[in-house]
């Protein structure tokens, strides 16, 4: 895209992190924010980040690379989060997650090619005694197998609930 058809507006990040300047350790509600007004942290607003906070684009993107809620791309229509932390992974989290994967034909933080489901791995959803543990959009699946799994995603098709 050439920067006069970029979809992201210069004057929205300004204001954003004009908004956020004067906190004290401004920075995550800067990201949060823009992820907020535009689904993603966009490269647009690497730049003014940098320069307001007077920090290395390195320095930008350890951070948003740390935090696994930050997007640097959209996500698809739907989000499926696995837990990847040790309780799920010794209830076959792991097991789990490649063959819904590999049935997705995706990668970690992958989005289906009609963009309508992005995997990504989540270090926790609080359902240790539940293991292994999912989660479609905000609702959680305990106890998660491949059954579980799919009849929420065959929900999102039909609008249904899971």
């Amino acid at each position: 895209m050439t920067p006069a058809s970029s979809p992201y507006d210069d004057g929205t990040i300004a204001e954003i992190i004009s908004a956020h300047a004067h906190l004290e350790g401004p920075l995550l509600p800067m990201l949060h924010a823009l992820q907020e007004s535009f689904g993603v942290i966009p490269e647009a607003a690497h730049a003014p980040l940098c320069k307001a906070l007077t920090i290395t684009r390195a320095e930008l993107k350890g951070v948003i690379s740390f935090y696994h809620d930050f997007r640097e791309k959209p996500a698809g229509k739907h989000v499926l989060k696995i837990c990847r932390a040790e309780a799920c992974q010794s209830m076959g989290g792991t097991a789990l997650a490649e063959r819904l994967l590999e049935k997705l034909g995706l990668d970690w933080h992958g989005t289906t090619p009609d963009g309508k489901v992005t995997v990504e791995p989540v270090y926790c959803l609080g359902l240790c005694a539940c293991a292994p543990a999912a989660m479609l959009d905000d609702k959680l699946i305990a106890r998660a197998d491949e059954a579980r799994v799919e009849k929420a995603l065959a929900a999102t098709k039909t609008g249904g609930s899971a």
